[in-house]
């Protein structure tokens, strides 16, 4: 169930747009501030909210990696695996993280700290490899300094 705060931040959000439809991805990421992730009762109702059906909204919400559909953890790590990065050894880093982390893409540690996603592009090619940690880019990336970044890490 979204707040009333929540629900009155998305109104607002609509009728900012023409076509009020235009403010689901952005009502879709208010209500992930409040409830840590896109919740099956939040896509009933905002599907309500914007006069659609839950499916149209739950095909928005899986269709963007930015948007969770199950519990993350405090520290969601997304690792770009296309091409540059891929050039640039993400792959090395992406079976350190598994190994440090004990976890593979799509799971959660179990003292919910991290989460680790594959994703297909963080559009900053010219400085692969890279990752997004939470909204913070760490670029030029290394096992070693994705170590230090980890380790300053609560």
């Amino acid at each position: 169930m979204l707040s009333e705060a929540t629900r009155n931040r998305i109104e607002v959000l609509r009728q900012r747009y023409p076509e009020a439809r235009s403010a689901l991805i952005p009502s879709l990421q208010i209500t992930q501030e409040e409830n840590g992730y896109v919740t099956p009762e939040a896509v009933q109702e905002i599907a309500r909210i914007f006069g659609l059906s839950p499916n149209e909204v739950y095909e928005v919400a899986s269709f963007y990696t930015m948007l969770y559909k199950k519990p993350v953890g405090k520290y969601v790590i997304q690792i770009c695996t296309n091409i540059s990065c891929l050039l640039c050894d993400c792959e090395k880093l992406l079976a350190h993280l598994q190994v440090r982390l004990g976890i593979k893409p799509g799971e959660t540690t179990p003292d919910r700290k991290f989460t680790l996603v594959e994703v297909e592009c963080l559009a900053s090619c010219g400085t692969a490899p890279v990752v997004q940690i939470n909204e913070d880019y760490h670029e030029d990336l290394t096992i070693e300094k994705l170590d230090l970044i980890l380790d300053s890490l609560n």
